[in-house]
């Protein structure tokens, strides 16, 4: 490949990164998102960095169009068509609710009762058709949603994961009939056990999938017009890519597309620097997406609930999200408490500081205010708006400060500190709530608001170290230049491990390895190499959650998988029952069930390190100091020296009290931080007093 464009669609900024492997070189370009058409700021970022006769040969995009469909109730208008006496699935749900405390809760289904009809039909759980499909019925009901209006019918049968025949039966007659009709099977979508799941796995499917397809539609007739000929690719939450016309039939896979893009781009630079466990939180103008990563491998989840009620069970990384992000507004609840968040002055106005007609005041318009901001020194390139330090200041004045009785400068103070400790709160649930001490980690910092707590966050969860790229505001255009084909699958299986044999086993993974390079061949990439991941879902008998136990390459016989799966429950779960010898004697007789076997394939792409793309500055870290300016540290403003980083020659020390700043970001070094410049750029950022976390 000579030229890549990545691109990262935040909720206030669209970050485009063009990556030319012959020079090699990197041009980056940060433009305001158009929440209404995301694809136009997109086209004209592009247009505004001038590659359209140049040659790109592919552009590759995270993006929010799903995740924000969903939340925002802004998806396609939905029916569902159910087994006789099944309609109700959605709000059956679980026995969960919304409040830790509390018996009342509000719950929205995507799908309202009148769209959600019922047929007669019946398989059983060993897929044996017990009532045929009443096909009269099918259509019927197809006639029905259509004069709803509907743009998508959902048809999810009872026990479909064990014979498919009728779901799909079904979505041929409706698709023949309604060909304009957005058609999802829920077996398709997710062929597993679990009724709830399944079927809200494939209802927000078919909610948010005629949004992305009109979406990438819009795009790539967008990119036609303006003389590019290429390929569409889209980031998945499983941290891959795949082709635009898959994106727009598997819409639920986009979603978290954009912050899976950045725990790639982390988890790679990271390697480059030869760090491998990592705390990872991207921090743009909207939310803050932490991730963990162990070993040089992202952390996978089995699924994600976007909203409450709103389960999808799907293999992703595991991203945590809080509406905290720069734009994140500052206000006074009927109580009396300072909030900040979650919600967010967006793209549009934005925060007040950015001058766009915005009057609420912001995280951002707290930094300015406390000198951390440089106001004269513009986002991207500037173009479109600048910082307005009086409206920041006064809309802090008007709808905190008054209301405190404290000075801007104290309110400014106080909202940083709401922020960082909710902040402090998400990585703590993703490290110490999951078992893992987070001295054992390296603290990554990116996105244009990530690098201004690195301190903080290092101080209070007793990290020793962290790491800012040379570009955090990008990071995740990166990730998408860089992404790997990837595509999952899953068959159940959901039988005695005793019952099978190692010819089934190696049937199922021989078919999904063929599916996989199939769809290698249809995304048509140059490749380094072809990675093979093979996993089973596995339990004792009578245990509802399963483990996802790794299998080995040259062995995947059902005596090896019971071993493989015992020695990762003993792990587990041995100290918690007195030792690992007890654990056992209580196991022993206990049959195991295989449910699931999972196939991971990766068309692993050659690419660049980041490093070797960018030229160390051929300046001294006297020419990279623009002079001092007061900023607030601990009580009060202090003379604070200022550098810009691009200037900064690698191998350099700077210590605290420091500000850097750059087109995309700026870095705050508290008065307790040293900072390394690293081969290549990043930030090596290392405390000089014990940790506060430590001390607790």
């Amino acid at each position: 490949m000579a030229r890549i464009i990545g691109v990262d669609i935040g909720g206030t900024f669209t970050d485009i990164l063009v990556l030319d492997d012959s020079g090699p070189s990197l041009t980056v370009r940060k433009v305001p998102t158009t929440p209404g058409d995301p694809s136009q700021g997109l086209i004209k970022g592009i247009d505004a960095i001038g590659h359209a006769d140049r040659g790109i040969e592919l552009v590759i995009h995270g993006t929010t169009v799903a995740t924000n469909a969903v939340l925002e109730r802004k998806g396609g208008r939905c029916g569902l068509i159910a087994t006789r006496g099944f309609r109700d699935i959605l709000e059956l749900r679980r026995r969960d609710r919304p409040h830790l405390y509390g018996l009342t809760g509000t719950y929205e289904p995507l799908v309202p009762r009148d769209r959600r009809l019922e047929v007669a039909e019946r398989v059983s759980a060993e897929g044996e058709v017990l009532v045929p499909l009443d096909e009269d019925a099918v259509l019927s009901c197809a006639e029905t949603l259509k004069a709803e209006h509907v743009d998508a019918i959902v048809i999810s049968f009872m026990n479909a994961y064990a014979n498919p025949i009728h779901e799909r039966r079904a979505k041929s007659l409706i698709e023949n009939r309604y060909p304009e009709v957005y058609v999802v099977a829920s077996a398709d979508v997710l062929p597993l056990i679990r009724e709830f799941e399944r079927t809200s796995t494939a209802v927000v499917n078919a909610y948010v999938q005629p949004v992305v397809s009109r979406y990438l539609a819009n795009l790539e007739r967008g990119l036609k017009c303006r003389g590019y000929r290429t390929d569409l690719l889209v980031m998945q939450s499983n941290g891959g890519m795949m082709p635009s016309d898959e994106a727009g039939r598997y819409a639920v896979q986009t979603v978290l597309s954009g912050p899976a893009a950045g725990v790639i781009a982390a988890t790679a630079i990271a390697a480059e620097n030869e760090f491998r466990n990592l705390i990872a939180y991207d921090m743009g103008g909207t939310s803050l997406d932490v991730s963990l990563v162990t070993d040089g491998i992202p952390v996978q989840a089995h699924g994600t609930e976007l909203d409450f009620g709103i389960p999808i069970l799907l293999s992703m990384i595991d991203v945590r999200t809080v509406g905290a992000g720069g734009g994140s507004i500052a206000r006074i609840d009927d109580g009396g408490i300072l909030q900040v968040g979650p919600e967010s002055a967006g793209a549009d106005p934005g925060p007040a500081g950015y001058g766009r007609g915005g009057n609420l005041p912001t995280l951002t318009d707290a930094n300015l205010v406390l000198g951390r901001i440089n106001p004269e020194y513009p986002i991207g390139d500037g173009k479109g708006f600048s910082f307005d330090l009086a409206k920041a200041r006064l809309a802090l004045e008007e709808h905190v400060a008054r209301r405190l009785g404290l000075s801007d400068a104290e309110a400014a103070r106080a909202v940083v500190a709401v922020s960082n400790n909710r902040i402090a709160g998400s990585l703590r649930r993703i490290s110490i709530d999951q078992g893992r001490d987070p001295v054992d980690f390296t603290l990554f910092a990116f996105g244009g608001s990530g690098p201004l707590l690195v301190g903080f966050l290092m101080d209070e969860l007793g990290i020793p170290r962290g790491l800012v790229p040379y570009q955090p505001g990008i990071a995740s255009a990166w990730g998408c230049a860089i992404a790997d084909v990837r595509r999952d699958y899953v068959t159940m299986v959901n039988r005695r491990i005793d019952d099978l044999d190692a010819t089934q086993i190696r049937r199922i993974f021989d078919d999904d390895r063929s599916r996989g390079n199939a769809f290698l061949e249809h995304v048509n990439l140059p490749l380094g190499h072809i990675h093979l991941l093979r996993e089973a879902d596995v339990a004792y008998e009578g245990q509802t959650h399963v483990i996802r136990t790794l299998l080995p390459d040259n062995d995947t016989s059902p005596e090896r998988i019971a071993k493989r799966f015992r020695a990762t429950y003993l792990r587990r779960y041995g100290s918690a029952h007195g030792g690992f010898g007890r654990l056992e004697a209580l196991l022993d007789g206990i049959p195991v069930r295989l449910l699931n076997l999972r196939t991971t394939i990766i068309g692993v792409r050659k690419h660049r390190s980041l490093g070797s793309l960018l030229t160390p500055p051929a300046t001294s870290l006297d020419q990279a100091y623009k002079g001092s300016r007061d900023v607030w540290v601990d009580d009060g403003f202090v003379a604070c020296p200022t550098y810009e980083r691009s200037r900064i020659p690698w191998g350099s020390e700077l210590s605290g009290p420091a500000v850097i700043e750059q087109s995309d970001t700026t870095v705050w070094l508290d008065p307790f931080l040293r900072a390394s410049v690293l081969d290549g750029g990043s930030f090596l950022v290392e405390s000089t007093r014990p940790a506060r976390g430590r001390q607790r």
